[in-house]
């Protein structure tokens, strides 16, 4: 492959991570063409390879899902030899990725502190649930805790119904995300400087950062806000309304498309002084949604997403999962994809998101096998068969 086909093409990332927030970074780096190779203890790799059911032929669901473009190696890095193997790694490296507790890698000898002196241009990150410093810095980071101390929770169902919280563990995710937005800023940087960095990742960090408009409403008011259902507490109409079988989308963003959204549902309140612009329509909100839900009632949903979207109202369905992964733009868009998997056999995943036209990102090899990666990494930085079997016959790998 010839230089630039990948955005990331020679970037070596080192991923120690486990779970979700880590692995989701590193398959974001991944999929944008970095060399990832995934550190796992052996015989039991990542959390993630016992999750299930589901199975495929014996493999998780869930990790197959967020593990494609890495290459595994198992390493026990409690033994001296596991860390003089894993110090060659990252002194040809670029990146290094951790989930572990604060606290964890200083006792195995592999702080930041101590990698920059084989490595002076690493960029290391840290994912954690609340960050390396703190008084909360020890306790463990798990997505459940995270969306109720963040403020999702509190924000996310009906109003007096119990706590609900987002269907994916969306803390996790986000926090993927913002550590491989910090790793690619700190490659900009050291492109420029020669210098490594290290970057804090905390979850819950990346969980209030979400709050957006409604820590400004906060903020500007002092009123708490409250969870609205399918509701927006600033826009109004912006919701979920049932039509005559199911339930639809409708997102009337400013005034000149609330006059159209009228007109074209065959309703003349568009100059009511008590809805004629947002703010009014906010503050009378409750009487606007009764009427919008008689209107709404009489057509089914495909009627009015058809009504809707030939008026360029914005609105949509509310897919499940099955629709998803059937809807013609979704699959033009190539968000859904098929790999071989040498035990799965051909499996389905989710597409690469994120689209460039000149350095297009793509899934280059399948979600790997426990240690499959083992002999070739190995070989790759001087060791010889004979060393690579004695490993395995000592535990090192």
């Amino acid at each position: 492959m010839d230089n630039g086909d990948i955005m990331l093409e020679g970037i070596k990332v080192l991923d120690l991570s486990r779970a979700l927030a880590g692995p989701y970074c590193t398959m974001l780096l991944g999929d944008m063409g970095a060399d990832v190779i995934k550190i796992e203890r052996p015989g039991k790799g990542d959390d993630s390879r016992a999750w299930g059911p589901p199975f495929i032929e014996g493999e998780s669901a869930y990790f197959l899902s967020i593990n494609r473009n890495k290459k595994s190696i198992t390493l026990n890095l409690k033994s001296e030899k596991g860390k003089e193997i894993l110090f060659k790694l990252i002194k040809i490296s670029d990146v290094l990725i951790e989930t572990n507790r604060p606290g964890v890698m200083e006792k195995l000898g592999l702080s930041f502190e101590e990698v920059k002196k084989v490595n002076p241009k690493i960029v290391y990150c840290s994912i954690s649930g609340f960050g390396q410093t703190g008084p909360y810095k020890l306790r463990p980071g798990f997505d459940q805790v995270i969306q109720g101390m963040g403020g999702l929770m509190s924000i996310t169902g009906e109003e007096n119904r119990p706590p609900i919280k987002v269907g994916v563990a969306i803390t996790d995710v986000g926090a993927g995300m913002y550590a491989a937005i910090g790793i690619l800023a700190a490659l900009l940087r050291r492109d420029k400087t020669g210098k490594g960095e290290y970057i804090d990742v905390s979850m819950l960090d990346g969980t209030i950062s979400w709050l957006t408009y409604q820590s400004g409403r906060y903020f500007a008011s002092g009123e708490v806000p409250k969870p609205m259902g399918s509701g927006h507490p600033l826009i109004v109409p912006y919701q979920a309304f049932k039509t005559k079988d199911i339930y639809i989308n409708i997102a009337v963003g400013n005034d000149s498309l609330w006059r159209k959204f009228c007109e074209t549902i065959g309703l003349n309140i568009a100059d009511d002084p008590k809805f004629s612009t947002n703010a009014k329509r906010v503050e009378n909100k409750e009487e606007l949604i009764k009427i919008l839900n008689e209107i709404l009632s009489k057509k089914t949903g495909k009627e009015w997403l058809e009504i809707l979207n030939k008026a360029g109202i914005p609105c949509g369905p509310i897919y499940k999962l099955n629709d998803i992964f059937s809807d013609p733009h979704v699959l033009s868009r190539g968000m859904v994809s098929e790999i071989e998997h040498p035990k799965a056999g051909k499996i389905k995943l989710t597409g690469v998101p994120i689209k460039f036209k000149n350095s297009p990102g793509k899934i280059r090899l399948h979600p790997p096998l426990l240690g499959e990666n083992n002999f070739e990494i190995l070989e790759e930085i001087g060791y010889k068969k004979e060393e690579i079997e004695k490993f395995r016959e000592e535990g090192v790998i």
